[in-house]
């Protein structure tokens, strides 16, 4: 070899691996992102993050992994792998997120939030709460006021 050239060294190639999903037919994956828009928001982003900390700790029954996600600086997410709908739904009928829910119904305090939920059996359904813009599905998919038929998940993942 002569001075200056770089020897060329062979990196050992990586494992692939991909995942066996046969035992999950019911599997439902949901990104859920929460942002802030003022500092009251930040306030109230604290109080969620306290609720957050208690699922990954007890998970509730079906919630097979929880992961934390960052979108940006004022914009947090997660991401949820749910054995199946059933559970997911019973989670949020259930404390704390049904109070969570009904508070920020009343009041956003600053912030927005967003969910987007796909079913490995087929559905996939969103829900946009106050965004300055569309992200998402949000972004190329017409808008649809969640009302009437359309207002739960369940309706929304049925078409």
């Amino acid at each position: 070899m002569r001075i200056g050239q770089a020897q060329a060294t062979q990196e050992p190639r990586p494992d692939r691996e991909s995942v066996d999903l046969s035992g999950f037919p019911d599997l439902v994956v949901v990104y859920l992102g929460f942002r802030v828009g003022t500092w009251r928001g930040l306030k109230a982003l604290f109080g969620i993050g306290r609720g957050l900390v208690g699922i990954q700790r007890d998970m509730p029954d079906g919630l097979l992994a929880h992961e934390n996600l960052v979108f940006g600086l004022n914009h947090i997410g997660m991401r949820q792998y749910w054995r199946d709908f059933e559970s997911l739904e019973a989670f949020t009928r259930s404390e704390p997120h049904r109070t969570w829910w009904r508070d920020f119904g009343r009041d956003r305090s600053g912030t927005a939030f967003w969910h987007e939920a796909y079913r490995l059996s087929g559905g996939m359904e969103a829900i946009y709460v106050g965004l300055p813009r569309p992200i998402g599905l949000a972004r190329f998919a017409g808008a649809r006021k969640p009302l009437g038929p359309f207002l739960s998940s369940r309706q929304r993942l049925a078409g």
